[in-house]
């Protein structure tokens, strides 16, 4: 058995002397894991790096192996990260996170909007806010897909200005108002057809927004926690210049 695919790498760890288990979320395979012989040469420690673009080929004779993995790097956007800690953090959590996908399900539209959003990871005004757009399609992709299109009080769609921590859906400013406390604000960037100018604290209640459901359906369930990389996200975007 054996195909070839485009992928990311998610992460990667050495076997034995001279080899490493890469495991790639591919576009038309999903989450693979193979080995990579002469993964620790000098070589291809450029190409073994989490979040590269690569090209990826698997084989072995049962499916069910582990299969041995080539790789051929596309774009390295390990390199772009590396010189900002909060572009670091949003690759790092991109990828702890992608690693909660069944092994080996498909998620093509997933692939797209990933591969999409590291295409932008050398624009520090564009990538953050496509960061949280990202993880509400991580949680659209795990089951969880958040309601912003409609008030769950009134059914309209006019003047949504809450989340509720409940239902994941939006709240309209005249049905939230009294229960604002409650309530996640809503940022203009995170509701499709709004195009009103991004602030920081947008940023700062989107991240928080999709870190609550993020826990609450994927990660609590499982006794686990949110990854250190992306607790750190906040703070680090946070700062002056990301």
């Amino acid at each position: 058995m054996e195909w070839s695919d485009e992928g990311i790498v998610l992460s990667v760890r050495p076997h034995g002397e001279t080899s490493a288990i890469a495991e790639v979320f591919t576009r038309g395979h999903g989450r693979y894991l193979g080995l990579v012989r002469g993964g620790r040469s000098r070589r291809m420690r450029p190409v073994l790096q989490i979040g590269n673009h690569v090209e990826a080929s698997w084989k072995a004779r049962l499916s069910e192996h582990l299969g041995a993995m080539s790789l051929e790097l596309q774009r390295g956007y390990a390199a772009v990260a590396m010189n900002s800690s909060s572009r670091l953090c949003g690759l790092n959590s991109m990828c702890s996170l992608l690693r909660m996908l069944p092994e080996r399900d498909a998620h093509a539209n997933l692939f797209e909007v990933t591969l999409f959003v590291l295409s932008f990871f050398d624009d520090d005004s564009v990538w953050p806010a496509l960061m949280v757009r990202w993880e509400m399609a991580f949680l659209e992709e795990m089951g969880f897909g958040l309601d912003l299109k409609e008030c769950a009080a009134t059914g309209g769609n006019d003047n949504l200005a809450f989340v509720s921590p409940k239902s994941g859906r939006a709240v309209s400013f005249a049905a939230g108002e009294p229960y604002a406390d409650r309530l996640f604000r809503l940022p203009n960037f995170m509701v499709e057809g709004r195009n009103a100018a991004m602030q920081q604290k947008d940023l700062v209640d989107g991240l928080a927004i999709t870190a609550h459901f993020l826990e609450k359906h994927l990660l609590q369930p499982k006794g686990d926690d949110l990854p250190e990389a992306r607790v750190r996200l906040i703070a680090e975007l946070g700062k002056t210049g990301h």
